[in-house]
């Protein structure tokens, strides 16, 4: 447990406390001192305060006491994991289709949170919850490829706070139907949960959150498919499915956004067909991650290929070109 008590200097004034802490305590989140207040452990004058709104005043002397942490009480899972860098601060991983990263409706064991629990111990970062240890970005189940996660709090409000101000970066390859035109430019869409069916998101002319993917096709397969290079300027939930059906060019093998009927298929060779038919999930991977490292401040670049199944799928379509 820890302890801290913070003087409010004379030019701090109404200020909100929840805004003065995190800027007298960096190595906390705002949301993590957010916690804290509401816990009841920040007092002024031997009185707590809950509300992170109250404004400080001059002269106060706040005592903030980091109790210690919780067990994640999550069950670790025996999953192989395919770790591309690890050292004491954080992990970089590659992520296999068909994981899903942290525990949710249905499954509450078999994720990539779990695997990292057996893997790290106690020592993962607990700012995402205890349910999400570790957890800086997500990949969807479906989705494979390179993900950074945290060991510890401090490297995790620094490479959450890199993702916001885009200092980390991330490129992806995906696989879709049709050729995208142009071959290279900015899908510029906001997306926000679809009012249809909320389990999808949706583009909407206005609200919603800014979304911004930059593309590049790499390979076309005849008129029928071609290989994107993606790369995100932001994180929304599913982005590159949602922008690139938005563009009428659905990821290959997506169950959500994609069709599965899709006219032309009938007309490709067999073999190509039933390699078509047996990929069951999006065909997108995470191949390109860049970061700052939280603690020595060096530069890490990571670049994996695309894995075993999208390269038959890839080879399969080579033949149509």
């Amino acid at each position: 447990m820890q302890t801290f008590h913070i003087n409010v200097p004379d030019d701090q004034g109404k200020t909100r406390l929840d805004k003065f802490l995190s800027e007298q305590l960096p190595e906390f989140s705002r949301s993590r001192i957010q916690s804290l207040i509401a816990g009841g452990h920040v007092s002024v004058g031997g009185r707590k305060v809950v509300d992170s709104n109250a404004k400080v005043k001059p002269s106060e002397c706040y005592t903030v006491v980091i109790p210690p942490p919780e067990p994640t009480g999550m069950r670790p899972a025996n999953i192989a994991l395919d770790i591309v860098y690890e050292d004491d601060d954080l992990l970089v991983i590659n992520k296999q289709a068909g994981l899903t990263t942290h525990p949710g409706a249905g499954n509450h064991q078999d994720t990539l949170a779990n695997a990292l629990v057996a893997h790290c111990g106690a020592s993962l970062s607990g700012i995402g919850g205890v349910s999400r240890p570790g957890i800086v970005h997500r990949l969807d189940k479906d989705t494979s490829g390179l993900m950074v996660v945290a060991k510890h709090d401090k490297a995790h409000i620094d490479l959450s706070e890199q993702i916001q101000s885009r200092e980390l970066k991330r490129a992806y390859h995906a696989i879709v139907w049709g050729i995208v035109s142009p071959r290279k430019g900015v899908i510029d869409a906001n997306i926000a949960r679809s009012n249809k069916n909320r389990k999808k998101m949706a583009v909407f002319r206005s609200g919603g959150k800014t979304a911004r993917t930059h593309y590049t096709v790499l390979e076309t397969y005849g008129e029928n498919a071609c290989l994107v290079e993606c790369r995100l300027e932001t994180g929304r939930t599913h982005q590159i499915r949602v922008h690139m059906t938005h563009l009428k060019h659905p990821l290959v093998g997506d169950q959500t956004y994609g069709n599965p009927n899709r006219k032309g298929t009938a007309k490709m060779p067999k073999t190509v067909q039933s390699t078509i038919q047996g990929f069951k999930r999006q065909a997108l991977h995470s191949f390109f991650i860049s970061f700052r490292h939280p603690v020595s401040g060096k530069t890490l670049e990571f670049q994996r290929e695309m894995p075993a199944d999208m390269q038959a799928l890839k080879k399969a379509l080579t033949a149509l070109q």
